[in-house]
C-alpha cells in the first residue's frame, strides 16, 4: 500500500479495497521502522491519525466522497497544529504547542486528510539542505550520505521514501522545488497569496508560500485543491476563484510556447544537468510545444537582493521570540536584557542568528536606503523581466538546481556556496510567481529536477504540462533502493 499515489489511494478507498484505518496503520508502522535512517519526522501523531482515519471511514460509509477523504499526509513543522508541538525545527519552539490550527491544516482536515505527523525542516525554514534543524539533519533516501534539500527536506525525504504519499511544505526561495528536485518528487510553489499563510510561522512574509510535495503532478493537483483559497484571516490572501486543478490535467500541449532563458545555461550549471534539461525540452516538443529562447537580464542580481530582503523580514518576524510570552526561556535571568540576550542566544541556531544579524544590519539607520531599498528596486526589475517574457511565452522552463544534492556537511563552512544553489528558484519568490519542479533524470544516481514557471494564478497550466510530461516519461516512478 505504501507505493500508492494519492490518486490511487482515493480510488482504492472509493472501491473499498482497503480502509483509511488499514492504510494509516501500515504507514505508521513503516515510519516507525524506516524513519530512524532518515530523520524526516519531528513528531508522530499516531492517536490523532487513527482517530481521523476512523472518522474518514465513517464519512465514506455514510456516502461522502472526495479525493482527500481518508488520505494520509504530514505537515511541515511550521504549520500550527492545535495541541501538537509546532517547533519550526528550532530549540526556541521545542516546547510550543499551538493553540489553533493553521488555515492549511484546518482546510485539509475538513477535506478528510489523516495527519501522520510533523516533518523535520531547516530551523525557521532558513537553509537549503535541512542541516540547520535543532533535531538533526535529514538524510536523502536516494543516498543517505547526501542532503535532501531544504528547508522542506523532511517532507521531501518522507514522501520520496514512500513513508506517505504527500506532504505540505513551504517555499520562501525554493524550499519546495529544490527538495523536490533532490529527491525525485513533484513540488509546487503556488502564486503568492493563493494559499493562506495564517498559522504558518513566518520567515519572510512577502516571500513565504505554502504548497504541496508529492510524487506526481496529479497528486499535487489533488493536494493543492484542498489547500488553496481565499482566507479573510490572511491580509495577503487573494480572493481569486480556485479552478478544478485535476480537471485541467489532460489538456493538449499543442502550440504551448515554452521560453528557455539563455541566462539559465551559464558556467554555474552542471553540464550533465543541462543535458537532462535539453532532453526534457525535446520530450515536450514531441507533445506539440514550441520552444523559444528568451532573456531574464536581471536574474544575476536576484540572489543578493533575496539575501537582503529575506533576512530583513526575518529579523523583524523573529523579534517576537524573546523568552517572554512563549518559546525557550533561559534559566535564572538577572534582568530583562539578560533574559532577551540569553533566551535568543540559546534558542536560535547559528544560521538563524546569522540571518537575523544580516537583516538587522540591512534595516539599520544609514543602511536601509543602501541595501534594503535597493534590493526592493531589483525585485521590481526581476518581476518586470518575467512580465516581458510572459508576453512572448506561456511558461518558462529551466533547471531547478545547478547541481545534484551535495554530501552532508559539504557546504557547512561556506554558507554563501549553499545560497548560490538557489539561483534558479529565488526569482519566482521575488516576483510572486507560481513554480513547479518535476523529475527529469539522474546524475551519479541522484535525482535532477526541471523547473517550470508560469504567470500569476496559472498553477493549473504548470500541473497540466507536468502531468503530460509524466504520462510520457517514467522518472517520477523510480523508487530509492531500500525504500
Amino acid at each position: 500500500m505504501h507505493q500508492l499515489t494519492l490518486a490511487e489511494i482515493a480510488r482504492g478507498l472509493a472501491d473499498k479495497k482497503f480502509s483509511s484505518e488499514e492504510l494509516t496503520k501500515v504507514l505508521l508502522a513503516r515510519i516507525t521502522q524506516l524513519d530512524p535512517q532518515l530523520n524526516s519526522f519531528i513528531s508522530l501523531t499516531e492517536e490523532l491519525a487513527l482517530e481521523q482515519a476512523k472518522a474518514a471511514d465513517a464519512r465514506r460509509a455514510n456516502g461522502e466522497s472526495g479525493a482527500l477523504l481518508g488520505a494520509p499526509i504530514a505537515h511541515k513543522d511550521l504549520f500550527c497544529t492545535q495541541g501538537i508541538r509546532t517547533s519550526c525545527g528550532s530549540k526556541m519552539l521545542d516546547n510550543f504547542k499551538a493553540p489553533y490550527d493553521a488555515t492549511v491544516v484546518s482546510k485539509l482536515a475538513a477535506a478528510g486528510t489523516v495527519t501522520l505527523g510533523k516533518t523535520n525542516m531547516d530551523e525557521f525554514a532558513m537553509g537549503s539542505a535541512n542541516e540547520s534543524s535543532w533535531y538533526g539533519a535529514v538524510k536523502n533516501p536516494w543516498n543517505l550520505e547526501h542532503v535532501p534539500g531544504g528547508s522542506s527536506g523532511g517532507s521531501a525525504a518522507a514522501v520520496a521514501a514512500r513513508l506517505l504519499p504527500a506532504a505540505t511544505a513551504t517555499d520562501t526561495g525554493g524550499s519546495i522545488r529544490q527538495p523536490a528536485a533532490f529527491t525525485n518528487l513533484t513540488g509546487l510553489k503556488p502564486t503568492y497569496g493563493r494559499v493562506s499563510r495564517w498559522g504558518m510561522i513566518a520567515y519572510a512574509s512577502s516571500l513565504d508560500q505554502g504548497g504541496p510535495l508529492a510524487r506526481t503532478a496529479e497528486d499535487c493537483a489533488i493536494l493543492l485543491q484542498g489547500m488553496a483559497g481565499f482566507d479573510p484571516n490572511d491580509s495577503t490572501s487573494i480572493d481569486e476563484p480556485v479552478p478544478d486543478y485535476a480537471a485541467g490535467l489532460n489538456g493538449s500541449l499543442q502550440g504551448l510556447r515554452i521560453g528557455v532563458p539563455k541566462e539559465y545555461f551559464g558556467a554555474g550549471l552542471d553540464p550533465r544537468i543541462a543535458e537532462l534539461i535539453q532532453n526534457s525540452i525535446k520530450e515536450l516538443q514531441k507533445l506539440g510545444a514550441v520552444i523559444k529562447e528568451i532573456s531574464l537580464p536581471n536574474m544575476q542580481h536576484a540572489i543578493p537582493a533575496y539575501y537582503v530582503i529575506a533576512p530583513a523580514e526575518a529579523s523583524s518576524n523573529l523579534s517576537r521570540f524573546d523568552g517572554v510570552r512563549f518559546g525557550h526561556r533561559c534559566e535564572d535571568p538577572k534582568n530583562l536584557e539578560d533574559l532577551y540576550k540569553r533566551s535568543r542566544g540559546e534558542g536560535f541556531g547559528a544560521e538563524v542568528q546569522r540571518r537575523i544579524m544580516v537583516g538587522a544590519y540591512a534595516l539599520s539607520a544609514g543602511y536601509y536606503d543602501a541595501y534594503y531599498l535597493k534590493a526592493q528596486k531589483i525585485r521590481r526589475l526581476v518581476k518586470n523581466d518575467f512580465m516581458a517574457a510572459f508576453n512572448e511565452v506561456d511558461i518558462i522552463l529551466g533547471p531547478t538546481t545547478p547541481n545534484p544534492a551535495w554530501k552532508l556537511g559539504a557546504k557547512n563552512s561556506d554558507p554563501v556556496a549553499a545560497y548560490l544553489e538557489d539561483v534558479y528558484t529565488i526569482t519566482a519568490n521575488l516576483a510572486g510567481l507560481p513554480g513547479l519542479s518535476m523529475p527529469a533524470g539522474f546524475v551519479d544516481g541522484l535525482p535532477v529536477g526541471v523547473q517550470l514557471l508560469a504567470p500569476y494564478f496559472q498553477e493549473g497550466r504548470l500541473l497540466n504540462v507536468a502531468h503530460q510530461y509524466q504520462l510520457n516519461t517514467d522518472w517520477h516512478t523510480r523508487t530509492p533502493t531500500g525504500f
